[in-house]
């Protein structure tokens, strides 16, 4: 969880740059404590091994065996408890720093200096934004990931943050409706609508939308070692960003990820296969969401 809120973080580069130097020297240390916890949480198993080596199978424990068995155990226990909460400050940090970059490439474009991304530049970026996104780690065993983790939506009352990348129905020169990755620049309580500008730059374009036209995208990943129940089921019917592009169709998923770094494997519908489905294609968790039908086409359906 962040410490500190985009609102409250400084508004120059000089400023954002010591607050994330600040953050670097804080993960430093924290990544020296964390092998510290790790090498005293070994040495508590190295003992553990070794008390159980001197109790053959036909023994009894003894009570004084018992007593110091369970004295390891809750050692050991208490440091990997420890190591854990160290690694989660240490990726609070990252986020952090995350966070900060985002809002000053945010202010940066409210400012009118806007970098133009190169096409290749951007499949890249895209790539590396999906491969970094946080993974969900529950502190207890049994823990529910929260809205927005893998494959569950978004609360109905979810307003989704400037800077949030999101899917976004729009209309094309031709009338035809799109659903393309968007950035969210505002939402207007008053007049419940999203601004949004195309992930594109080569499009350029900003569109106003009602809440039902954006889907907001997973903030993490679902681990499908531990909450496989967050992810698609196989055949479900999702819409997924086809691959080097910015643009999502409608597709089935054929293969869940098995690990925590793999990505869905789905078949885009499309007409020119003769079973009306492109061959398997990999897409990130990130780039896959719960389809959303217009009323135009659920009223031709």
């Amino acid at each position: 969880m962040l410490r500190s809120s985009p609102s409250k973080m400084p508004f120059t580069a000089d400023a954002a740059a010591h607050q994330i130097q600040e953050r670097l020297k804080n993960i430093y240390n924290l990544i020296f404590e964390i092998e510290e916890e790790r090498n005293r949480s070994e040495h508590n198993l190295n003992n553990i091994t070794k008390a159980h080596d001197k109790i053959t199978p036909d023994d009894k424990v003894s009570p004084y065996y018992q007593q110091k068995l369970k004295s390891l155990y809750s050692a050991a226990v208490s440091d990997a408890q420890q190591e854990e909460e160290l690694i989660r400050k240490a990726l609070a940090k990252i986020n952090e720093i995350r966070a900060i970059r985002n809002e000053r490439r945010i202010q940066a474009r409210n400012a009118g200096n806007k970098e133009t991304i190169r096409r290749g530049a951007l499949m890249k970026m895209l790539l590396s934004s999906a491969q970094t996104l946080p993974l969900y780690v529950g502190k207890s065993p049994g823990a529910k990931p929260p809205p927005l983790c893998g494959a569950i939506p978004a609360e109905v009352t979810y307003i989704a943050k400037m800077g949030d990348m999101v899917a976004a129905l729009v209309k094309g020169s031709e009338e035809e409706e799109n659903w393309i990755l968007a950035e969210v620049v505002q939402f207007n309580p008053t007049t419940s609508k999203y601004e949004v500008d195309d992930i594109d730059e080569e499009q350029k374009d900003r569109h106003v939308l009602s809440k039902r036209r954006v889907v907001p995208l997973p903030l993490m990943r679902a681990n499908p070692e531990t909450d496989a129940h967050a992810l698609f089921p196989k055949g479900s019917i999702v819409m997924a960003l086809y691959p080097q592009t910015t643009c999502f169709y409608k597709a089935v998923v054929n293969q869940l990820p098995t690990t925590a770094t793999e990505e869905y494997e789905v078949l885009f519908e499309d007409a020119t296969y003769a079973d009306g489905y492109s061959p398997p294609l990999n897409v990130a968790q990130r780039y896959v969401i719960s389809i959303k039908e217009s009323k135009k086409n659920k009223s031709q359906s």
